[in-house]
């Protein structure tokens, strides 16, 4: 059964493992991610690389990056949060580790997992959609990874809208990403619990008192609790996100949704409502098939596995 190597950079992190064609990973290794220096960062992933190829035979190497990465999936153009601008990481790793390699998005590798071993198994159109700090994605046509022509697609976050709304990192105003992440949850719940403190108890015991000392674990917490201030935030949360995928819909029109990335793990706190309002705003609803929308499965390991996979299929 031939191997590969998933590695996922995260801004933090670089896990990696040793991936089976079933998507079962039998190894792994976690590095703390060198975030200011290039060099440092394919360093660091040539040495995770090599570690586990030291103990299993591999055939090659899939790296799941966070940013914008080139069409021939081997130069990172540009990422937010490290310092990639131009990157050949393809030729580095791949000089440092003397395997094949392939760079995909980060999103795009999570997509692929899920798709070929998680909740997307056995849809043929799938789209995920990674909520946290952010909003990310994959999107999966027809058994093949849609990447754009330049390899930038499903960019879902950084579509617009609310024009002239709320100030994004990607130097823009009003992005999906501003109103439906796990950032934005946050904001919302803080701004509640400033406005009107009597509506938000439990988020403020939980907070020492403070709207300021309010964490996104407080508000998963406080919603379960019945904290009403932390329920209007995931209504809204369910709302943004209800108009966003039916948006999506319009025009991609897949069989399947998958929600991953760290918000998704409260899912039993917004999901119904997404759903129901997904086939509220659904164009044409009543007279089309709806998609389903389902949880991710793999979890954090999703992009290792599905890198792993990309590069299995070079």
């Amino acid at each position: 059964m031939a191997l590969t190597i998933g590695v996922d950079v995260g801004g933090t992190k670089i896990a990696s493992g040793v991936v089976d064609e079933d998507g079962d990973i039998l190894d792994r290794t976690l590095r703390h991610t060198p975030a200011g220096s290039a060099e440092k960062v394919a360093l660091t992933i040539a040495d995770a690389v090599s570690e586990l190829a030291s103990r299993h035979v591999v055939t090659a190497v899939g790296v799941g990056a966070a940013g914008f990465v080139d069409e021939t999936r081997s130069v990172i153009r540009f990422a937010p949060n490290l310092a990639w601008r131009e990157e050949p990481l393809r030729k580095k790793v791949g000089e440092l580790v003397g395997l094949p390699v392939v760079v995909e998005n980060d999103a795009n590798a999570m997509a692929w997992g899920e798709y070929r071993f998680g909740a997307g198994r056995g849809e043929s159109h799938v789209v995920c959609v990674t909520i946290g700090t952010g909003i990310g994605g994959g999107i999966v046509l027809a058994g093949e990874l849609y990447r754009g022509r330049w390899g930038m697609g499903a960019e879902f976050g950084h579509t617009q809208v609310v024009p002239g709304g709320r100030p994004c990192g990607c130097g823009n105003l009003g992005c999906w990403e501003r109103y439906a992440s796990g950032t934005a949850l946050l904001a919302d719940a803080r701004r509640a619990a400033e406005a009107d403190p009597s509506s938000a108890p439990h988020l403020l015991e939980l907070a020492g008192g403070s709207a300021d000392g309010i964490q996104g674990e407080h508000v998963t917490e406080a919603a379960r609790r019945g904290d009403p201030a932390a329920h209007a935030a995931f209504d809204g949360l369910a709302g943004w996100l209800a108009q966003g995928l039916a948006d999506m819909a319009a025009v991609l029109d897949p069989g399947r949704f998958v929600i991953g990335g760290g918000v998704s793990g409260a899912a039993d706190l917004f999901l119904d409502k997404v759903r129901t309002g997904f086939a509220e705003r659904l164009t044409g609803r009543g007279h089309r098939p709806p998609a389903e929308i389902r949880v991710a499965e793999l979890g954090p390991s999703a992009g290792v596995v599905g890198a792993a996979d990309l590069a299995r299929r070079r």
